[in-house]
């Protein structure tokens, strides 16, 4: 028998009608009021990709970082700037500077830095290891800063009057770059604390990475090697290098990784492969603490003596390279310590053009050195201050490097390695260990 309903209860029954009625509506509009605009999915993709792969998931904990991705998507999100301000807003929390969004205009000047092309004043950043200020790496050989004489661990202060603090790394490097003939102000900090306001005109840089000619000099040829950079197609460009060298007849090599700020790490390891044979090139370390190993292989193409030359500017892949030849005694280190970046970074292209970078491993040199903020001490240390010309004329480190060399080849007994001992064929060489 079905109950019955008196009058009293009629206004009840109509209320938890209206009610189901109303919670009905609501579960059929669902699906769409959860739906996200393509902004939105760019915020969720840049999360769950940092999300996935950060190097230090515990730091999520410490920020909440669940709670980041949900205020993040509370703010009105409908176009994309609105989209990369909420990024960038939920990733300062950690801290990181390498954990970054890049802009489409900054992502493509990386990609075409990878590959060779710039256009500006040639100067290469990145926070400093102390106080966090936006600071040079490097001058790119060439460049109208290197022409102007800064140095690295110079600090920008400003650029045409605005203040790096405020710009942050990424806007502050488009700042610099721009059209071939247009001028910049940079204000500058140099490393003894002296303050100066340089104006510069950007230019076409020819970053040329590899770069190598002759050295002779009394009864002696050496070959000097230059690296600036690990971009697309340097291990070639080494390849090719040595092949020239060897045409030339050397007896030693002076490997030049001053003012190299890194680039693809890829390329860091094939080039190390080069120099060593068997032996460990590095660690890496993820966020579970799982190490990595990475080895040389068995062939090398130049197996003969060599000294290195480090400074500050020497960072990232470029201290991999330098770390692993000064751990395994295969090459002296001169000059000054190095930057201290023992960080690695992967970097996605996002659905709309824009890059994120995110810290995902750490490394340690082959005798478990974790270099992080405190770089690599040369096994030599040259007299300061330092040539502001890396391998042009008057460079003292270089002839330093020369002078070495030359004795350590006079104090030998045996005749110096052939320069071709070991060259393995091509389809044997750097390629095959950078995969």
């Amino acid at each position: 028998m079905l109950p019955t309903v008196n009058s009293q209860q009629k206004p009840l029954r109509r209320l938890m009608s209206c009610l189901l009625s109303l919670a009905l509506v609501a579960f059929l509009a669902a699906p769409s009021a959860l739906a996200l605009n393509d902004a939105q999915q760019l915020v969720v993709e840049s999360w769950r990709l940092v999300n996935q792969g950060y190097a230090n998931p515990a730091r999520f904990e410490d920020i909440h970082w669940k709670r980041l991705r949900q205020k993040a998507l509370e703010a009105k999100i409908e176009s994309s700037e609105q989209a990369y301000d909420a990024i960038e807003t939920m990733l300062a929390p950690l801290d990181d500077p390498y954990t970054r969004l890049l802009r489409p205009d900054d992502y493509a000047v990386m990609k075409a830095s990878n590959q060779g092309s710039l256009s500006g004043v040639g100067l290469q950043l990145a926070h400093g290891n102390t106080d966090g200020r936006i600071v040079v790496i490097a001058s790119l050989e060439g460049s109208p800063a290197a022409d102007a004489g800064v140095v690295s661990g110079t600090a920008v202060l400003a650029v045409n009057g605005e203040a790096t603090d405020d710009l942050g790394l990424e806007a502050t490097a488009a700042r610099l770059r721009g059209d071939a003939g247009t001028q910049v102000v940079l204000t500058l900090e140099a490393p003894d604390g002296t303050r100066d306001e340089l104006t510069l005109e950007r230019r076409s840089v020819d970053l040329r990475p590899v770069r190598t000619r002759r050295l002779r000099r009394d009864d002696h040829t050496l070959g000097y090697l230059r690296i600036t950079q690990f971009s697309d197609g340097v291990p070639e460009q080494v390849q090719e290098a040595i092949a020239e060298l060897s045409d030339k007849g050397i007896e030693g090599l002076v490997l030049d990784l001053r003012n190299n700020s890194g680039g693809l790490v890829s390329a860091g390891l094939a080039v190390a492969d080069a120099f060593l044979s068997n032996e460990p090139i590095v660690e890496t370390r993820n966020r579970d603490g799982i190490a990595d190993p990475i080895q040389a292989s068995a062939n090398t193409l130049y197996a003969g003596p060599m000294v290195t030359l480090v400074n500050g500017g020497t960072a990232s892949a470029s201290e991999i390279l330098a770390g692993a030849l000064q751990d395994n005694d295969r090459s002296q280190l001169l000059g000054s310590r190095t930057f201290g970046k023992g960080l690695i970074q992967t970097l996605t292209n996002l659905s709309d053009g824009s890059g994120l970078a995110v810290t995902v491993a750490g490394y340690l040199t082959p005798s478990g050195r974790d270099i992080q903020g405190q770089g690599i001490e040369p096994d030599r240390l040259l007299d300061q201050p330092e040539p502001l010309n890396p391998g042009g004329d008057g460079d003292r480190w270089l002839i330093d490097a020369q002078q070495m060399m030359e004795a350590r080849l006079d104090q030998s007994d045996a005749p110096a390695q052939d320069l071709d001992a070991n060259t393995p064929d091509a389809d044997e060489s750097v390629e095959s260990s950078a995969a």
